[in-house]
């Protein structure tokens, strides 16, 4: 059935407290909330379920928090979800009302919600976070009008490091063991001399001894291609069921014995035979195996506005028209400049003016000012594989890979709608408690910071700020000031959804310092 709705509870618990009275409703997480579309989710992928059918689906508020904490956090599915019953901060971002002692679900159910709107349900929960960029301002309306840059890098897959003796010695393995279940007998499985042989073969590689090497790898061709050839002659006396189940590893043996050094679409893993070996020219790493990713993000403040798997390894230029249409899927809007490094030379991009590093012809001091900017694509795919998950894929087949580029780039936007966020209120915070902690009061500084989940260094920094901005001449922004007889204080609502609370006995002084800040 269609996935159930989130239950309405008219009445307050009396045993039980809401999470909105027990948390900090100034928390980033609490924030970021708001920011985005809570019933966004249900109306794009509630149309995948028959509505007559089964039970109710889970919730797929519940399902899109979990994916966005997880690559927001850099997760598994088993962490998220036994992360999500220990934090009360993550349960009412899922959109939960009271604190839940159990696991929501099992993490199996996150991976088939995955598979079930496949690649176009990942870039949905992109666009929403494109969107609370919007409402945050993180990013400007006229970032993705004007300016975007381009780039590319590979997403590696979570396989071991490819040699033929591995492969080939992987490869009868299988067919042993698919014999063994189904009741065929071989006249030599091989399964003493096999990793003997691997074990050679590796140790004449480190002696730099090819020839010896080679001979390893010829001996384990033909162990395989026996076991290859008794399997076959044997298939014909079974079912049709039995003959199917062997089909891809019979193939995937004759290409193993088949490929030699220069083949072109060589197998590298058997269970990720969409592996490609791609150069992308580092002295660290001179080959890297997985799938060549494209990442667009905003020329000036490096939000990522588009992304996608480019399965193939095709060359970069090919990639920039497929990639400057999905930015204007995503934003409805078509971008006027695009910056992109040499790689990109050969483009067949007309819509938009693109600009290649290094170019001379045309370049104005803001179009060289932008190209410079260029650069600032490098550090942000760096946070994506340091900080996400863009470093490895643990995600089966090319969906897999599609859809753990588009949910990384998702998370790396929620990073820094949330430092954006987090910035906001460590400026107030900074011009208010600047005053009353002294130069010498390290100590006090420092457990302050550690109490209220602050940086000292950034403190510092927005106190400085604060001080050198408190000579000019004051101005007001309008703010609602709450009158409660209950509170003996002063409450101020901010128009960007901060409150701020002015604890009773307070003194002129301490007024005037607010009346500065909120300038």
């Amino acid at each position: 059935m269609k996935p159930e709705k989130q239950p309405k509870i008219p009445q307050e618990d009396l045993f039980r407290m809401r999470l909105e009275n027990m948390l900090d409703i100034n928390h980033e997480l609490i924030k970021l909330s708001k920011h985005i579309d809570r019933e966004s989710p249900d109306k794009e992928w509630g149309a995948l379920f028959v509505s007559t059918k089964g039970a109710p689906a889970i919730r797929t508020r519940l399902i899109a928090g979990l994916h966005y904490l997880k690559h927001l956090h850099d997760l598994s599915d088993e962490q998220v979800v036994k992360g999500w019953t220990e934090n009360p901060y993550w349960q009412y971002f899922c959109g939960e009302e009271y604190f839940q002692h159990k696991m929501p679900i099992h993490p199996v159910t996150m991976t088939k919600w995955r598979n079930r709107p496949g690649k176009s349900g990942s870039e949905k929960l992109l666009i929403e976070t494109i969107k609370a960029g919007l409402k945050s301002k993180t990013i400007k309306p006229g970032s993705f009008l004007k300016k975007v840059t381009v780039d590319s890098t590979v997403q590696e897959k979570n396989i071991a490091f490819p040699t033929d003796s591995k492969l080939l010695n992987k490869a009868r393995e299988n067919l042993v063991k698919l014999s063994k279940e189904h009741g065929i007998k071989l006249r030599q499985n091989y399964n003493r001399v096999g990793p003997q042989y691997v074990l050679m073969a590796s140790r004449y590689a480190h002696a730099k001894q090819f020839k010896r090497m080679k001979k390893m790898n010829n001996k384990l061709k033909s162990r395989l291609g026996r076991v290859k050839r008794d399997i076959e002659r044997q298939l014909p006396n079974y079912s049709v069921d039995i003959q199917s189940l062997f089909e891809v590893a019979l193939k995937q043996a004759q290409k193993l014995i088949e490929q030699e050094q220069h083949s072109k679409n060589k197998l590298y893993s058997l269970h990720a035979p969409e592996v490609e070996c791609i150069s992308k020219g580092k002295a660290h790493k001179p080959y890297e195996f997985g799938v060549k990713a494209s990442i667009a993000v905003t020329n000036k403040e490096g939000f990522v506005i588009g992304a996608q798997s480019c399965p193939g390894n095709p060359y970069d230029g090919y990639t920039l028209l497929p990639q400057l249409e999905q930015i204007k899927q995503f934003t409805a809007v078509q971008p006027e400049q695009c910056f992109v490094d040499r790689g990109y030379r050969g483009h067949e991009v007309k819509d938009t003016k693109v600009f290649i590093s290094g170019q001379k012809r045309g370049v104005t001091r803001s179009i060289k000012k932008a190209l410079k900017r260029r650069s600032a694509i490098e550090p942000e795919i760096g946070h994506m594989k340091n900080d996400g998950r863009l470093d490895r894929c643990y995600l089966k087949g090319a969906v897999g890979d599609a859809i753990n580029v588009v949910m990384v780039v998702a998370g790396h936007n929620l990073r820094k709608i949330l430092n954006k966020l987090r910035l906001l209120w460590l400026k107030i915070i900074s011009g208010l408690m600047g005053s009353f902690i002294k130069p010498g009061q390290s100590a006090a500084l420092n457990l302050y910071c550690q109490q209220h989940n602050l940086k000292t260094h950034m403190f510092s920094y927005y106190k400085a700020k604060f001080l050198r901005q408190s000579d000019d001449s004051e101005s007001l922004i309008p703010v609602q000031v709450v009158q409660d007889k209950t509170v003996s204080g002063l409450i101020l609502n901010l128009p960007n959804g901060l409150s701020l609370e002015i604890q009773p006995g307070f003194e002129q002084p301490t007024f005037m310092q607010v009346l500065s800040l909120l300038k």
